[in-house]
């Protein structure tokens, strides 16, 4: 499935709620960062744990992915193209590809919710986000 995710700066929260409201949906999924299990290496300020990690919303059959990030994103530089599927070769194929010359936001690699799962920029400037689901 090809989709859409955006990036915001801590207030994904309120966007969701505007955008369910505006397309008269529910909100699909929703995991803040305090739902995270602990992860070696990795902790979670107490005043991020509110903050959006991972959700989704479905307009007109399209699914809309949206999640808080770090500052690195711009308006206008907050949009990735995503692919989630179960073909592992067709994922490290696009990331093989795409990654030269870019620029690798997180390594695709095994994650607590999915079998791989990565993101970078590639050279022309587009952001990608590859999942394979566990």
């Amino acid at each position: 499935m090809l989709g859409h995710y955006l990036m915001f700066k801590r207030n994904c929260g309120e966007a969701l709620a505007a955008y369910a409201e505006a397309f008269g949906v529910a909100i699909a999924e929703k995991q803040c960062y305090g739902d995270m299990p602990p992860t070696g290496g990795f902790t979670v300020a107490e005043e991020d744990k509110g903050l959006v990690l991972h959700s989704r919303l479905m307009i007109d059959g399209t699914e809309i992915m949206c999640a808080d990030s770090t500052d690195r994103h711009q308006p206008g530089d907050n949009m990735y193209i995503t692919l989630t599927t179960t073909n592992a070769a067709q994922v490290h194929q696009a990331w093989e590809v795409l990654k030269q010359g870019g620029e690798v936001y997180m390594e695709l690699t095994p994650t607590f919710f999915a079998a791989a799962h990565g993101s970078l920029r590639d050279r022309f400037g587009v952001n990608w986000m590859f999942t394979v689901p566990a």
